[in-house]
């Protein structure tokens, strides 16, 4: 294995369906910016009550993205 150097970038995902859903929008979306994104990790998760039921889901996610250079495989 090669050595490496990540940045960790915050963001925050949401879907009206499930957390799932709210991962995997933030990923989707946040990979349409960053190139290399290799690892999330999920910080706190927290939603929206309507008329005494979900109304949706937020998920804070912390995103690791390899940077590419000299030295870098």
């Amino acid at each position: 294995m090669s050595d490496h150097v990540y940045s960790v970038t915050e963001v925050v995902g949401s879907s009206s369906q499930s957390i799932d859903d709210a991962i995997r929008n933030a990923v989707r979306t946040a990979s349409g910016s960053l190139r290399q994104l290799e690892w999330f990790e999920v910080n706190q998760i927290r939603g929206h009550i309507e008329n005494g039921d979900v109304g949706h889901f937020q998920v804070m996610l912390k995103l690791g993205f390899r940077y590419e250079g000299p030295g870098t495989s």
